[in-house]
């Protein structure tokens, strides 16, 4: 599986910019409602447990704090196609995982649109504002 094939072709053909780091680790910046743009950085991972190779797509939302209703996130996961909430580096994000085995391109690129849908819809709901 060429992540960097696919997200780079998803961004031609949707008006994305995609940067490109290495064979395991892109970004494109996904156009969203509103004339805005989402960052999502897709990575290629090995699960130490299950020993397999796997695909993160993940986009930051805010910075933790303590005033954020993690509870109402928490519910709204129910709601989510292949997304979740994480946090990392202190900071809240949305991030969809799945394995590399059997995997389709279609099914990665609803997964690149739904994390940059999703961050940027409870980045602008916590914060009211456009951040990344």
């Amino acid at each position: 599986m060429d992540l960097s094939a696919i997200m780079k072709k998803y961004a031609a053909e949707t008006g994305a910019q995609y940067t490109e780091y290495d064979q395991a680790q892109s970004i494109i910046i996904v156009p969203v409602s509103g004339g805005r743009f989402q960052t999502v950085m897709g990575l290629i991972t090995e699960n130490a447990l299950y020993k397999r190779r796997l695909i993160s797509l993940t986009s930051k939302v805010t910075a933790v704090k303590p005033d954020i209703d993690y509870r109402m996130l928490l519910e709204q996961t129910t709601f989510f196609n292949y997304c979740r909430f994480a946090i990392k580096d202190n900071y809240l994000q949305v991030e969809a995982t799945a394995s590399l085995v059997g995997i389709s391109e279609e099914t990665i690129r609803e997964m690149v649109q739904e994390v940059a849908n999703l961050a940027d819809q409870f980045e602008m709901k916590i914060t009211g504002v456009d951040i990344y």
